[in-house]
């Protein structure tokens, strides 16, 4: 009878524990590279080096062809992605300045917000670039009180948890920042940060050229630390700063310790990537890895990083009850600002793949990118030509999770869920709209219907930036309004809006509708 009842309760036991695993909601973890292209990795076409991780992960998922962020530079992308929101939509949208305060206000919806609600863990390791602190009076002055509290900031907008790079590397300062402070910062030692030289004799990489380890080609010349010169000037805080080789290290570490922190719980956890950003300076154990200069290097190095979070969820027996998306910000981009030798060790390497553009760029290099999702289990493994978009990733999520979105937050977000989960029939987005920075009135409308796959390029200013990437950065002329087919030009050579008026007129309506109406959801 002891005997029986032993078993029974075992029985009961293992009932519940299997009624637990079925309704536990599944983890979310979404790895997003820097400025990595189409064609940086191996399993995109990559020939010059390899990928491992991520083609091992391409290998078990999905590989999208037609995957995109929403902008072609890291401020408007991270925020669309967050928020669910195309950025031109936004304030202070673009390239954010070191002392940008916080572009997204506490209230608005975020990615971390529906899932913190959805009883979910939250957390961003890495790379922020979306301001922190308040606004000051009429909009002037404010921003981070860097020897203070750091807030508003992610905590304030769905994140239980972060441990950031500030700005972007190539901005100062070079500082983390855990939650609401600097980390380790000694208040004897005050950290400053501005837009102008604070004296005649603080080191600049123009006055102190020759002492640089990394020298710069243009823009990056103000204040130096570990060898490098920045945009922007800082004093102080020196027990703060790290050194750029050990960023990947300390990213791997921080999110090593959410995910086992968590394992118990659905968390979800953005790994924030710096690389391959500039300025390019790999740990040491990748420099000379590659034949590409510390540009391959740093893209060996990211996925390497991706290798050993993959590792830990291995490890914690969470890969099948976890959903990884790996995307990266924009596309690719050679010289942006130091002699690094990306363009002189390119060889036969193309960042962007069969594409044209890259970064600060509508062409479809600036915006189509690595796309790859897996769900241990759960995805089969597959390459969709559908089309996603990270800006998709909230809505999705809400549909994954349970969770409903106030009709006017996330108003660009669609559920393409099925997509993502390479479910059979199921819809990626029909129409995506493009653009570079800010909302600076450039902008790219892809539609994919039954009259074709189409491209429309929308320059108000007239003049594209860095439309081929492995040449220096430039600003040409070209017409308000171009015209592309995709399905025969997929590298946008060739303008056909003269033998298609009537399809570029339709385009040009969908775009101004969808800016008009302040909403696509």
């Amino acid at each position: 009878m002891k005997k029986n009842l032993i078993t029974l309760t075992s029985l009961v036991l293992l009932s519940q524990t299997s009624a637990f695993a079925e309704k536990r909601k599944p983890n979310i973890v979404v790895i997003m590279a820097d400025d990595l292209g189409y064609g940086d990795v191996s399993c995109y076409g990559a020939t010059e080096l390899k990928t491992p991780h991520i083609d091992k992960l391409a290998s078990q998922g999905v590989k999208f062809t037609s995957g995109y962020c929403s902008a072609s530079t890291c401020t408007p992308t991270r925020y669309s992605m967050l928020t669910g929101n195309y950025a031109f939509r936004g304030k202070r949208t673009g390239i954010a300045p070191p002392n940008a305060p916080a572009i997204i206000k506490p209230g608005v919806e975020t990615i971390a917000s529906i899932l913190r609600r959805g009883g979910y863990a939250t957390a961003v390791v890495g790379k922020w670039h979306l301001g922190l602190g308040a606004e000051g009076e009429n909009g002037k002055d404010g921003g981070p009180d860097w020897n203070g509290e750091l807030k508003p900031g992610p905590l304030e907008i769905g994140f239980d948890s972060c441990f950031l790079l500030p700005t972007t590397n190539d901005r100062v300062p070079q500082v983390y920042v855990k939650d609401h402070h600097v980390l380790n910062l000694d208040p004897k030692d005050p950290l400053w940060v501005g837009r102008k030289k604070p004296e005649g004799e603080h080191p600049t990489g123009v006055s102190h050229r020759d002492t640089l380890k990394m020298d710069w080609s243009h823009g990056h010349n103000q204040t130096i630390h570990n060898g490098i010169s920045r945009i922007g000037f800082y004093t102080g805080g020196h027990a703060a700063r790290f050194r750029d080789e050990d960023l990947a290290d300390k990213w791997v570490e921080q999110s090593n310790l959410f995910m086992e922190e968590n394992k118990d719980k659905p968390f979800f956890l953005f790994f924030s990537g710096h690389d391959i950003h500039v300025p390019r300076i790999p740990h040491e154990r990748f420099q000379g890895k590659t034949k590409l200069g510390y540009r391959g290097d740093s893209i060996i190095q990211m996925d390497w990083c991706v290798g050993e979070v993959m590792k830990t969820l291995d490890r914690l027996k969470l890969a099948e009850n976890t959903l990884v998306i790996f995307c990266s910000d924009n596309g690719p981009v050679m010289d942006d600002g130091y002699k690094d030798d990306a363009l002189e060790k390119l060889g036969v390497h193309r960042a962007a793949g069969p594409y044209t553009g890259g970064k600060y760029s509508v062409y479809e290099g600036g915006t189509r990118t690595p796309f790859i999702t897996r769900w241990t289990g759960r995805i089969q493994p597959a390459i969709s030509s559908e089309m996603v978009c990270t800006i998709d990733m909230a809505a999705s999520f809400a549909s994954l999770t349970g969770q409903t979105i106030p009709n006017d937050q996330c108003v660009d977000s669609q559920n393409i869920l099925g997509a993502l989960l390479g479910e059979k029939g199921a819809k990626g987005r029909d129409h995506l709209v493009q653009q570079d920075n800010g909302a600076r009135g450039t902008f790219g409308m892809r539609v994919v219907s039954d009259k074709g796959d189409w491209k429309l390029h929308r320059h108000d200013k007239k003049s594209s930036r860095n439309t081929v990437v492995e040449k220096k950065l430039a600003n040409y002329k070209v017409p308000q309004f171009q015209l592309f087919d995709l399905s025969k030009d997929p590298a946008e050579k060739k303008n056909v809006m003269k033998e298609n008026p009537e399809i570029g007129a339709e385009l040009k309506a969908k775009l101004q509708s969808i800016i008009d109406a302040g909403r696509s959801r």
